[in-house]
């Protein structure tokens, strides 16, 4: 029986959770998002998870502890590098499990885990991306309207400039 058991044990002696664990857990943070089954990405999620937190310190003693978990320099140096400044400010909840359905050869329930902070698609607080539009002909439509000035008198000048969308319907017209 299970009694006081909280832990998913996913049909596995201890050593091989544990390695299996660190395993996903290292290829998570390289790769940002993997696909396993959904028992293990919320068995991942609680192992990975008190991870992430010691990582937006980096002391030494952290990365050491760290290091005791993942067994991989590079996962540990990725980890402190990229990930930890961009999970800097958030106060937890630092993976997201999104479910794709059931795999073709078992029918296991297959889901997608993923860091939160390093998707754009699903991110809200992500900041748009202001855009300018650049016109091609700006530097010939320049020197058209210093000479279309120098012809109009100065009484017909206006000295408001149009919009965008006025000066392109003003190009239109003036290319006819």
């Amino acid at each position: 029986m299970r009694h006081g058991k909280k832990f998913n044990h996913l049909s596995r002696t201890a050593s091989h959770r544990s390695a299996m664990l660190s395993n996903m857990a290292c290829s998570l943070i390289e790769h940002k998002r993997i696909m396993t089954t959904v028992a293990k990405a919320k068995a991942l999620r609680v192992y990975v998870e008190p991870i992430l937190t010691k990582s937006k310190d980096d002391t030494t003693h952290n990365r050491r502890t760290v290091f005791s978990y993942l067994q991989s320099k590079e996962a540990v140096t990725e980890l402190f590098r990229t990930v930890a400044p961009k999970i800097a400010s958030r106060p937890g909840g630092y993976t997201r499990i999104i479910k794709t359905g059931f795999r073709q050869g078992d029918a296991a329930d297959m889901a997608m885990i993923e860091l939160v902070d390093f998707n754009e698609l699903y991110n809200p607080n992500a900041e748009e991306k202001k855009v300018t539009r650049r016109s091609r002909r700006a530097t010939p439509k320049a020197t058209e309207t210093v000479a279309d000035a120098a012809t109009i008198p100065a009484k017909e000048v206006k000295t408001e400039e149009p919009t965008a969308e006025a000066a392109d319907s003003t190009e239109e017209k003036a290319a006819e």
